[in-house]
Formats: structure tokens, C-alpha cells, sequence
């Protein structure tokens, strides 16, 4: 016999296949056709985030060439290509545009002011003049937000815990070609006056940039590196955590994608959960919520991850209170 949660999840199944039906006939049978711009270069024709995004579907119900249709673009990591892609999703007539990352936002508005457009991974909206406000977004543009108030902080007090005898500068290494970076920068650097540290502004626009900011911290040393995160710090994180490695840098990063490279620690929002939730955005738009009415959500939940590997090659030992709070550690 059929258990009770058996029953419901049934129901619920049932329920969500029907609503997904209506959504169909609502297009007059067309399967609805969802453009998906990353700026990144992709992996066996995909991406994490990509397939971040297709979990998200598949958990609503949405089953590609059955009921819903991706057209993926590539930016192959040149931020320039990013307009083309952008018009050329236009000019396939795609019902929503899924925007990862600041610049396929950017690009994506200046391709079109009626098409809604789902941004996970925004950095600014507001101050990047993107939306009106977070509660009414009041154009074609909605989705999710990685910025809060705490991030900053939080990055500089944990490294401040960990190395308390932090005396010079710290190097905040950054792209600010790439939208909504420089909001990012000034969250870090308004933070750590408070904390009674300093810090200096690394900027790399491409991998040669990125060698010679290496060359001059070689010159004049940091105490430590403050990582954020775009396409270009992400392609290179490799370099950079060898670099930290081979420096002996402190370094907190802000997604875990670095510490899983071997660097020591990262702290912020979950991407992969960020993208994964985009999905619901999307669901809303194709059964008839308009971009403007829905509110632009900012990340409620924070990951610290470390590396114990990283700690031990740098000497020290994380104390347990630090271990007890990290929601992931990697051995």
C-alpha cells in the first residue's frame, strides 16, 4: 500500500506536470526557449554553473526538448564577444535570458528592454543602474544578488583571526573591467579600517596584467591576498594560489572554486546554490510573472570553506572554534 508520503509526492507530481501542461498550451504548444549566456569557456560543451542551472530545472519539473528548450552562448572568456551573443539570443526570439555574471547582464539590457532577463550572480545591480531598487526592480531585469553588507568584513576578520599580526597592507586582487567589481573592491576597502588593517588595490585585466602584479608584490610584499572572484581571477586561480602557496601569502578568497584548487580559505555566498535557484526565476517568468514585479533576493546563506593542507604548508593550525563554524574542510 501506497504510504501517505508516497500519496503526496505523487500528488505534487501530478500537480506540477499539469501547471507545467498549462505553461505549454499557454505558449500554444511551442516548447518555451530559454537563451543562457556565461562568460566563461566551456568544459565538454558545459559548464558547473550550467549544469548548476539544469538542476534547477529538472527540480521544477522541466525536462529539455519535452518542455523547455536552452540556447547556450559562450563567451570563450572575452568579455567583447559578450554584446554579439547577447543580440544574437535576441535575434533567436528566446522567451528569458539567463545572464551569468555582471557583463551578460549588461550586455543582455543593451540587447533588449523588453525580453525578461534572469541575472544569479550580480554583483551591484543597483548602483551598476541595472534595476530601479532590490523590492521593485521596475524593468526586464531580475534574479539574484551575490553582495551583502558583511561580506567584506567578514573576509578581513577571519584572515585577521587566523594572522593577527597582520602590519602591512593586504593585496585585494581584482578585475575592474568586469561590472559590478568595483562595488565588490569598495565593500573590501571600507571595511578594514575597522579592523585595523590596510589594503591595496590589485588590478588585472588579463593574464599578462596578473604576471606583473605577481612581479610587483614580489617587489613589495603584502601580508596577505584578498581574491574576488570574475571569469579572468576563476581562469587563473591556479597561478594565483601558487603564487600564495610559493609566497607564503595569507589569502581568502570568495568562493570555494579557489580552495579547492589549493588555496587556503574562501568565504560568501554558494554560486552553485545561487544559479541552482535562478531556475525558480525563470519558472515564474514562463508562467507569466512579469521581471519588474519580482523582487531581486541577496544571499542569505554564507559558506566558509578551508583548506587543511594549505594551513599546514603555511605552519599554522586553525583553531577549533574556526573549524567548528566551517561548513566545508578540505583535508
Amino acid at each position: 500500500m501506497a504510504s501517505r508520503r508516497d500519496l503526496v509526492f505523487s500528488l505534487g507530481a501530478l500537480a506540477l506536470s499539469s501547471s507545467l501542461a498549462a505553461v505549454s498550451r499557454a505558449q500554444g504548444a511551442r516548447i518555451p526557449l530559454v537563451g543562457y549566456l556565461e562568460p566563461s569557456a566551456p568544459q565538454n560543451n558545459s559548464s558547473r554553473f550550467l549544469d548548476d542551472f539544469r538542476q534547477g530545472l529538472r527540480e521544477l519539473g522541466y525536462v529539455e526538448g519535452r518542455n523547455v528548450q536552452l540556447e547556450i552562448r559562450w563567451g570563450e572568456g572575452a568579455l567583447d564577444r559578450i554584446p554579439s551573443l547577447a543580440a544574437d539570443l535576441v535575434r533567436h526570439k528566446v522567451d528569458v535570458i539567463v545572464a551569468v555574471s555582471s557583463p551578460s547582464v549588461s550586455a543582455a539590457r543593451e540587447a533588449t528592454r523588453t525580453i525578461p532577463i534572469v541575472m544569479p550572480l550580480s554583483s551591484d545591480p543597483v548602483g551598476d543602474g541595472l534595476v530601479a531598487s532590490l523590492a521593485r526592480p521596475g524593468g526586464n531585469i531580475t534574479g539574484l544578488s551575490l553582495m551583502a553588507p558583511e561580506l567584506g568584513v567578514k573576509r578581513l576578520q577571519l584572515l585577521k583571526e587566523l594572522f593577527p599580526g597582520l602590519t602591512r597592507p593586504l593585496a585585494v586582487v581584482w578585475n575592474p573591467d568586469y561590472a559590478g567589481m568595483r562595488a565588490r573592491f569598495r565593500e573590501t576597502q571600507g571595511a578594514a579600517p575597522a579592523i585595523g588593517l590596510g589594503v591595496e588595490s590589485v588590478e588585472v585585466r588579463d593574464s599578462v596584467e596578473l604576471g606583473r602584479a605577481f612581479e610587483r608584490l614580489d617587489r613589495r610584499p603584502a601580508d596577505g591576498l584578498v581574491v574576488l572572484v570574475d571569469p579572468l581571477t576563476v581562469s587563473q586561480r591556479s597561478r594565483i594560489v601558487e603564487f600564495a602557496a610559493r609566497e607564503r601569502l595569507p589569502a581568502i578568497y570568495e568562493t570555494s572554486i579557489f580552495v579547492e584548487a589549493g588555496g587556503l580559505m574562501s568565504y560568501g555566498p554558494s554560486p552553485d546554490e545561487l544559479v541552482r535557484r535562478a531556475a525558480s526565476y525563470v519558472d515564474r517568468i514562463l508562467r507569466g510573472a512579469k521581471a519588474a514585479d519580482l523582487p531581486i533576493e541577496q544571499a542569505a546563506k554564507f559558506e566558509l570553506v578551508i583548506n587543511l593542507k594549505a594551513a599546514k604548508a603555511l605552519g599554522i593550525a586553525i583553531p577549533q572554534a574556526m573549524l567548528v563554524q566551517a561548513d566545508r574542510i578540505i583535508e
